[in-house]
């Protein structure tokens, strides 16, 4: 068949060459059109938002003018900082190029690496190690670039081809009948049991990536997606050569009296699923970054953060990380939304997580405030890879935090202890009989959602379909510690706003509730009997926590905040910890 079909490349490697030439003309520009300067602030473009319908040159027909309309599309409502990476791409994959265009981009990754790698897709990752290789600005760049390059040049053409063998991107070949043919150009094949290609070259990259500090984020991110990802080629080796020992290590069995039934086709593990969080953020860098370091550790796989008031030094800190996904809430962001900025934060919260559901990319996502942290008992991620696959939506029930020198207890409502509501009176003497469950915050708890799910729309405590509530299921061992009011200042401090537009405003026609409660006790007792309550009901002393522990209803889990932010930010600001104005 071969021979019919003639060569692969009719006119060898003359008409490869030509092809290839022929998609490198320099782009074209009409009058007053042209890229940014070297010197231009990257800074302030990083916080600028890209908008297709208002792009630059819209009536232009240079070829410049059409790659930034393309690449408006791709990038509208994102950051400005990434459609000029990608114009800046497009203009070095030409022949010739402005002369500070190479500088620019080298600029961009030296600068601005932590943000990129945030919030560019792996293909633009792919794009820029390629444009490395051709312009990099020292001998490791260029050689470590043209070396993955090739690397993810080939595994696009092998895993293409393998989309028509009829098998899954995780699912190994059998150990069949092997075909008689050899390797192209007679080269040995990988030897399953101690070959060490693989390591090799995996390991060599590695070393060479950590030798230039421009192109290291990026190379090293590119080379851990690769090794991470359950369906690429090295994982598939790896699972086979796994079953091969498996094989070889059973004690052999005796002649069977019949025919042995023909060995199953070996059964990959399945690709556990990622999960991720989104909130709508306000509060300090401390608080925020300590709560998306205790997500990290708990194993998310993104943690996404839209920035209720924007700040561009708290999201170029937390954008060092590139699991963190930061998204300022601008005017200039919201006005690229279907609806006009909320004017309550309960509606920008639902906005926001909605928004966020139907871009990210993780399997289930959980809608969370940043005074709110996930406490399992078993890993989250395997927890959640045994969720019968009709399961859409996990109910994720509330305990509340006592404030004190001991910030890992937490208190449970009577309910969920098993206790009758009764106990609250004897737990909570004076204020008990007018809390819900004995909580200073909410009682309804959140949800985590799996992804995927059309006509969604992710509220505070439910999420709908259609505008249908969908049923969320508890999933045993995993509940949501409300830091709520952790200290008597933090909770002083939040009370106007929480009584105003929060959790303590009252509703008329309501019944006397908490908020009802404390606007008593601030307006007719003042200071002294507010601080009364907080010490009854929100504090961790030897009495309360002795009550607790006698009904069931004390939590200990530690949170280790302090070193969490030190795994994932490093050191913060000697600021870190003020309260945002």
């Amino acid at each position: 068949m071969s021979n019919q079909f003639g060569p692969t490349y009719p006119g060898g490697f003359s008409a490869i060459v030509q092809q290839m030439e022929s998609r490198l003309d320099p782009l074209d520009y009409a009058d007053g059109e042209g890229l940014m300067p070297l010197a231009c602030d990257l800074g302030a473009l990083q916080h600028q938002l890209m908008d297709a319908n208002g792009a630059d040159v819209p009536r232009s027909k240079s070829g410049y003018a059409r790659k930034f309309r393309e690449l408006a599309g791709e990038f509208h409502g994102q950051s400005a900082l990434l459609h000029l990476h990608g114009l800046l791409i497009a203009h070095l994959r030409r022949r010739s190029q402005p002369a500070h265009t190479a500088a620019l981009f080298l600029r961009l990754w030296a600068e601005h690496a932590p943000f990129l790698l945030a919030h560019l897709d792996c293909r633009w990752q792919v794009s820029a190690i390629t444009t490395f290789g051709d312009h990099g600005a020292s001998a490791v760049q260029r050689q470590l670039g043209q070396s993955l390059s090739v690397l993810f040049a080939t595994m696009k053409l092998y895993e293409t081809e393998r989309l028509y063998s009829g098998l899954r991107p995780d699912q190994p070949h059998s150990f069949g009948r092997k075909s008689a043919r050899h390797l192209p150009m007679g080269m040995d094949a990988y030897a399953l049991k101690g070959g060490g290609l693989d390591v090799n070259l995996l390991g060599k990259l590695w070393q060479q990536a950590g030798q230039d500090p421009v192109i290291a984020p990026l190379a090293q991110s590119l080379l851990e997606q690769l090794i991470a990802d359950p369906g690429g080629v090295f994982r598939r080796l790896r699972m086979m050569r796994a079953d091969r020992a498996e094989r070889k290590t059973q004690p052999p069995t005796t002649a069977p009296t019949a025919p042995a039934p023909a060995p199953s086709q070996p059964q990959p593990a399945p690709a556990l699923p990622r999960w991720g969080t989104v909130s709508l953020a306000k509060g300090s860098l401390g608080q925020i970054a300590a709560f998306a370091a205790y997500h990290l550790d708990q194993g998310a796989h993104s943690v996404h953060l839209y920035l209720d008031a924007p700040s561009p030094d708290l999201a170029q800190f937390l954008g060092k990380n590139p699991a963190v996904r930061v998204t300022q809430c601008t005017p200039e962001w919201w006005a690229t939304q279907k609806k006009p900025r909320h004017r309550t934060h309960q509606l920008r919260q639902s906005w926001v997580a909605t928004h966020c559901y139907h871009s990210a990319q993780v399997d289930w996502l959980a809608h969370i405030d940043i005074d709110e942290f996930l406490l399992p008992t078993d890993d989250i991620t395997h927890c959640l890879a045994k969720i019968a696959p009709n399961t859409q939506a996990l109910r994720l029930p509330p305990v509340e935090q006592l404030a004190g020198p001991a910030p890992e207890q937490f208190k449970l409502t009577p309910q969920m202890a098993g206790q009758p509501s009764a106990v609250l009176h004897d737990i909570y003497p004076t204020y008990g009989p007018h809390l819900r469950g004995g909580f200073v915050s909410h009682t309804e708890g959140k949800v985590f959602m799996r992804t995927g799910i059309t006509g969604l729309r992710m509220g505070i405590h439910i999420c709908k379909k259609n505008g249908a509530e969908i049923a969320a299921q508890p999933l045993p061992g995993l509940l949501l510690g409300h830091a709520h009011a952790p200290t008597w200042e933090k909770f002083l401090h939040a009370l106007p706003f929480r009584r105003a537009h929060g959790s303590y405003r009252v509703r008329p026609g309501t019944a006397f509730q908490r908020g009802h409660l404390l606007g008593f006790l601030l307006e007719s007792e003042g200071p002294d009997a507010l601080r009364d309550f907080f010490t009854e009901v929100c504090t961790a002393t030897p009495e309360l926590t002795a009550a607790l522990a006698a009904h069931n209803m004390l939590l200990r889990r530690p949170l280790n905040l302090d070193s969490a932010i030190a795994r994932h930010f490093g050191p913060l600001p000697a600021t870190a910890w003020q309260a945002p104005e």
